[in-house]
């Protein structure tokens, strides 16, 4: 490569023989060369702005962005890259607002003033009645009339945990939703929170109220497997955001509950999870345990997780109640990343009062998230449904949108939703493959493998089905291993294969999709369609939605039987059947106000499985 004064020599001969006029731009020609080139190494390299220095000040710089160009002397050691685990976020932040995040805040602030940021207490409704006295109606209780019960003192904190204590331990073995059982500091934590009720504090409506936490969240006393054997003795030094807030807010921490491995399915290391309704399939995935536990009375309620559809899809398939919140509401601080642009927290509980009164704790800026906002969040108990604009597909479960319209909805037809032309999965398998890099590299030492000569798949976006695929000698059966050498993870392999130039253009394509559905919503509060239209999409665009029961009926879980496929299809005992209300951004209050106004009316989510 030329040096800095070669390149110069060069430039001016060209301008010579083209006979350059100095007076064109007043400086001398080998003056204005320095400038032109040092102004191109500004623009390229990150240089200072050019004034009026002297050209021995250009050539100067020139001379230090020649260096940067240069590559190590021989025998220099080069500075290693600082090592990357998990958990770093990327600079670029993902705004699920199709105007950006800044004119979120004005708007908010021009339309509601500083109170817009003020987080809004959730009152719980008194306790009316007698207090059940078998252990069993008191564990299917709502949450929030555990909270009740807890907030009048006719019950405490250490006889409902000690209660699901108990049924943790007794229904584990035909559930396998327990990663970690935290038994002694549960009963500390119970005793603790009535000792201050009876001392005149109270923290508020979880005040006392047993929680189980997917095992995805960083626990000081417990270890954070991920679903992986390969953490399964992960400890932390610190609690994740969620676990602060939800421990300052008086809840008590039953369990860790499982996760599909590194957040895909149902199967863990420990194996499957199952459905408390048909035990004989899965709890789904990736919020396995605490679909699973919180279905079974097992817990009041569970945090979950969703990169795309792991809170939806365990909450239908076990029958329960849950919101998916819109993207940047809580805090993932603390929790294992699979996609920095795409992850959300959530509750997931017997009711969306529930849902409401623990994301009325959970939500708000943490400065430890940077994708975190503070937006208003008010539930609704007696929401009028008439003035809501709630679209409504064809495919929507009827019985829902008939009982919504006796009730006062009034409903407006929708067609398709958005799409774009070119999106491909390959953004999401990029961050998978990002997060993960420190991980596969080590396991493929481990293997002796290339990974510049990787395996390839067929389908470099297709998911692990229920069914695990073979593993090889000495990883046990039943368990998904993404690094296995014949069976590449494509979540954490095929993204690494990818070109930055796709990456960024498939990033510039999914802003189109989120101002597509800007436009598409723009005069709606919320819909309805089929329970997994959207799921996809809106883990693109950031949308909110809440998930409940609608009916009891026997569920159709699984495909058509494949051809010349022996095996008698699977039979189901009748469990809650379950809808999707998806709103538009910011709009978790209201949609989960609406499905409670359902709620009001029906008992599909109070049912109770057979165990």
């Amino acid at each position: 490569m030329e040096s800095p004064l070669e390149i110069l020599d060069q430039a001016e001969a060209e301008l010579l023989a083209m006979d350059l006029d100095d007076s064109v731009n007043g400086l001398p020609r080998r003056e204005f060369m320095f400038r032109s080139l040092v102004a191109a190494a500004a623009g390229m390299f990150g240089a200072r702005s050019l004034g009026a220095e002297t050209p021995q000040h250009y050539l100067d710089a020139a001379a230090g962005v020649w260096q940067t160009m240069q590559p190590p002397a021989q025998g220099a050691q080069a500075q290693p890259a600082v090592p990357l685990g998990n958990g770093e976020a990327p600079a670029l932040q993902f705004m699920p607002y199709p105007a950006g995040t800044g004119a979120l805040m004005a708007k908010l602030l021009r339309e509601r003033g500083a109170t817009a940021f003020t987080r809004s207490a959730h009152v719980i409704e008194p306790w009316v009645g007698a207090v059940p006295t078998d252990p069993e109606a008191l564990a299917f209780l709502p949450a929030h009339r555990i909270a009740a019960l807890i907030r009048a003192r006719r019950l405490t904190s250490r006889r409902i945990t000690d209660i699901y204590l108990e049924r943790l331990e007794r229904y584990n073995p035909t559930l396998n939703c327990v990663v970690t059982l935290m038994k002694d500091s549960a009963r500390a934590e119970a005793d603790a929170m009535d000792a201050e009720l009876r001392a005149g504090k109270y923290r508020g409506p979880l005040h006392g109220v047993p929680y189980g936490l997917k095992d995805l969240f960083a626990t000081k006393n417990a270890p954070t497997s991920w679903g992986s054997a390969d953490f399964k003795d992960q400890t932390h030094d610190y609690d994740a955001e969620i676990v602060v807030r939800l421990r300052e807010a008086g809840a008590v921490l039953l369990a860790k509950l499982s996760t599909g491995l590194f957040a895909q399915n149902d199967w863990w290391y420990g194996g499957r999870t199952n459905n408390p309704w048909n035990t004989n399939i899965g709890s789904r995935g990736s919020s396995a345990g605490p679909g699973s536990a919180t279905a079974a009375g097992l817990v009041a309620f569970s945090i979950g997780t969703e990169t795309q559809g792991s809170i939806v899809s365990p909450a239908i398939r076990n029958g329960i109640s849950a919101l998916r919140p819109t993207y940047g509401r809580v805090s993932r601080h603390g929790g294992m990343v699979l996609s920095w642009s795409q992850d959300r927290v959530g509750p997931m509980c017997r009711t969306l009062e529930d849902c409401a009164m623990v994301f009325s704790v959970l939500h708000g800026v943490d400065e430890k998230d940077p994708s975190t906002v503070t937006t208003p969040f008010r539930f609704n108990r007696a929401l009028p449904l008439a003035g809501l604009r709630v679209g409504v597909d064809a495919n929507a479960p009827k019985e829902l949108v008939d009982r919504l319209k006796a009730l006062g909805l009034k409903p407006r037809d929708i067609g398709a939703r958005p799409t774009v032309a070119g999106m491909a999965g390959g953004g999401l398998n990029v961050e998978y493959a990002a997060a993960f890099d420190s991980y596969v590299q080590r396991k493929a030492k481990e293997f002796g493998l290339d990974l510049n000569a990787m395996p390839e798949r067929a389908n470099n976006n297709a998911p692990f089905g229920n069914t695990p695929p073979a593993r090889p000698a000495g990883v046990e059966q039943g368990q998904p291993n993404p690094m296995a050498p014949a069976d590449w993870n494509p979540r954490f392999v095929g993204g690494r294969t990818i070109r930055a130039f796709d990456f960024v253009n498939n990033q510039r394509r999914r802003l189109l999709l989120v101002q597509a559905w800007g436009t598409f919503m723009k005069d709606l509060d919320a819909f309805i369609a089929s329970p997994n239209a959207d799921i996809a999409p809106n883990a693109q665009t950031g949308h909110p939605c809440a998930v409940l029961p609608y009916k009891f009926d026997v569920p159709q879980f699984g495909g058509a039987p494949r051809a010349n496929d022996s095996t008698p299809a699977p039979t189901y005992k009748p469990q809650p059947i379950c809808a999707v209300i998806t709103g538009n951004l910011y709009n978790d209050d209201l949609i989960l106000s609406l499905g409670h106004q359902f709620q009001k009316v029906t008992d599909f989510h109070s049912r109770r499985p057979a165990l």
